[in-house]
């Protein structure tokens, strides 16, 4: 495998019952690569260590005053040590090649599960998980899997470097066999200390990346209240408790690193001592005990190997861990056989049995909730991306078939949800547009639905190169170029661009002043006549143009019917969509249309979603501090 032929057509399937079973399949994936890197270290170190038997000659034939054997001592060192560049060269070349692979091969497996969970991951694991897992864990997996062939290739060189002194010298041989193990093991009772210290390091690294993920998704809020120096002390504290425990960790990693430099050290003044010894009392040769020598400051070197592989060990296993228990989620299907998976024509009413709702084949259904969390589990139930919290949790109809029976991309091609804060990637916005679709709704038909004019002519005249052609503008990171309501309405022409069967949008006009939204809703209504749409909102505007409203309360359909007959009749609906209780006077209808009237115009211009969110904060942090 080469780093050109990322990434993978198939990252295969992981063995995720723990994560050291979990590495295992990792380095068992790759074991071309690992062969071919234990081949050069094993070369790389066989030449280091038999340049002390070449220098060891070469001092034995100044001293015996042999010209012939000092040359083929030069000439061996000239061989070592091109050997020992070439080997060393290519020992990095196929250790940085596995490093890649293996961390690449983590990522697609990521990006294969969450495309499989949909939004429910981020339900069943923690956000600040996720993003660990999907950086520095990856980096640390890839660095355990590169460092085994190392590893085995310093294990296998020692072992022969140490049966070969025993047989060329038998007196310091044994000594030095003797201690090499000694020298291996000292360090694994400390082991424990320090991967319990790295462990809190890393416990503590994902809490803060997490409180900093909250507090930058909220900062613009937060500014707007006053709020953000009070979650800007909670980070910083958070910091300076993962900078301890970095602290603490370092201080054990580098006792260990101590006792691997002092005991092969006095390994080395013993071996020196004793072999000196041995040189007047004519036993052995001067060369000999240079040979000797040089050979036991090469252990050194593999010596290293072994602390190298006990850390990358330490810090990867629970980085498995965490890698193999987010893999290991999977959809949750409801009991029973399997079913045949029908044709690409799959239509039919969308029906979810939990809550009763049903939203008919080629009508545009509003659901209202009170709750935006009940809102958004729901959207993703129509979406077949069941959260697994209750087993045996009948399944999402759509005509008939359950969608957890079905194969994934079967069922993503028939049911698209669109959450309510969708991500724009960076690139162009004909690159944004460019998603698989059925190819009956144009990129013109679906911004022009979306009333994304006002964006287009923004994005002509940022573009950096000058271009009338918005299509060819750069959208930034997440769309941060633009405002909130020109992300959303970006957002729901590449929804609409798709063309799925059944479209479900959770709040798709959030951020839309009332006028934008009123064009939104006509659009919406015409590009998707004939298609099964459901629409998450709570929004006038949109509920009087759908086909039926659905009103849910605490997770089951409470009353089907129109807008207008439900605000007159159903007292707990016209709460929730006017956001008025029953105790506040209703007026006259006069009096109802000029205040809407007010409200629209003082919303108009800004984006809804963050100003509500900005009043519910500061009302929460009035009522705290009351």
């Amino acid at each position: 495998m080469h780093i050109r032929d990322l990434p993978f057509a198939d990252p295969g399937r992981p063995d995720v019952r723990s994560g050291p079973r979990f590495l295992l399949w990792l380095g068992r994936s790759q074991v071309g690569g690992q062969a071919k890197a234990m081949f050069w270290g094993t070369v790389n170190m066989a030449s280091v260590a038999l340049f002390p038997l070449a220098a060891g000659l070469a001092v034995q034939a100044v001293v015996d005053r042999s010209g012939a054997r000092l040359a083929l001592a030069a000439g061996l060192m000239l061989l070592l040590g091109t050997v020992m560049a070439l080997a060393d060269t290519m020992l990095h070349r196929v250790s940085v090649t596995n490093w890649i692979t293996a961390a690449a091969r983590v990522q697609q497996l990521l990006a294969r599960k969450t495309a499989e969970l949909g939004a429910t991951l981020t339900r069943r694991v923690a956000a600040g998980e996720v993003v660990a897992v999907s950086t520095g864990d990856v980096e640390k997996i890839g660095w355990f899997v590169e460092s085994v062939s190392r590893f085995t290739a310093a294990l296998f060189t020692t072992v022969v470097l140490c049966v070969s002194l025993t047989i060329y010298q038998p007196v310091l041989g044994l000594v030095i066999a003797a201690g090499v193990p000694v020298l291996a093991l000292a360090v694994l009772p400390l082991l424990p200390h320090a991967t319990r210290r790295a462990d809190e390091q890393r416990e503590k690294a994902g809490r803060a990346t997490e409180l900093a993920s909250d507090t930058v998704a909220g900062l613009r809020v937060l500014r707007g209240i006053g709020g953000e120096e009070l979650f800007l002390s909670r980070y910083r504290r958070a910091s300076q408790e993962v900078r301890a425990a970095a602290v603490r960790s370092a201080r054990m990693w580098a006792l260990i690193a101590t006792v691997q430099v002092v005991l092969p050290g006095l390994l080395l003044i013993a071996v020196v001592w004793y072999g000196v010894r041995l040189v007047q009392e004519g036993r052995i040769e001067v060369g000999e005990l240079v040979t000797v020598y040089g050979v036991v400051s090469f252990l050194l070197l593999p010596l290293r190997q072994f602390e190298e592989i006990a850390q990358a060990y330490s810090f990867s296993r629970p980085s498995a861990a965490r890698a193999a228990r987010v893999l290991g989620l999977e959809r949750v299907a409801p009991p029973g056989g399997d079913r045949e998976a029908p044709g690409p024509g799959l239509r039919g009413d969308l029906y979810d049995p939990v809550s009763g709702l049903l939203a008919p084949a080629g009508r545009l259904t509003a659901v209202v909730c009170g709750d935006p969390d009940v809102a958004g589990r729901l959207a993703d139930r129509l979406g077949g991306h069941a959260d697994g919290s209750a087993d045996g949790t009948p399944s999402v109809l759509l005509g008939g078939v359950a969608l957890d029976d079905l194969p994934l991309d079967v069922a993503r091609e028939a049911v698209l949800v669109q959450d309510k804060d969708p991500v724009l990637l960076s690139g162009t916005l004909a690159e944004l547009l460019d998603v698989p679709s059925s190819g009956a709704v144009t990129a013109e038909a679906a911004l022009a639905a979306a009333q994304c004019d006002d964006v287009l002519a923004s994005l002509t005249r940022s573009s950096a190169d000058g271009s009338d052609d918005p299509m060819r503008t750069r959208i930034t990171e997440r769309g941060r170029s633009l405002s909130g309501g020109q992300r959303q309405r970006l957002a729901l022409a590449r929804s609409l661009i798709t063309d799925p069967e059944a479209l479900v949008l959770d709040e798709p006009t959030a951020a839309v002043d009332s006028h934008t939204e009123a064009r939104v809703a006509d659009g919406l209504r015409h590009l998707r006549a004939g298609r099964t749409t459901v629409v998450f909102t709570s929004s006038p505007l949109l509920l009087d143009r759908a086909d039926r409203v659905v009103f849910v309360q605490e997770g089951r359909v409470a009353t089907v019917g129109a807008h207008a007959d439900l605000v007159r009749a159903d007292p707990a609906y016209r709460a929730v969509v006017t956001r008025r209780t029953d105790e506040e006077p209703d007026g006259t209808n006069e009096e109802n249309e000029e205040n809407d009237k007010a409200l629209d115009m003082e919303l108009a211009g800004f984006e809804k979603a963050d100003f509500e969110k900005a009043v519910a904060d500061e009302g929460e942090q009035i009522g705290e501090t009351a």
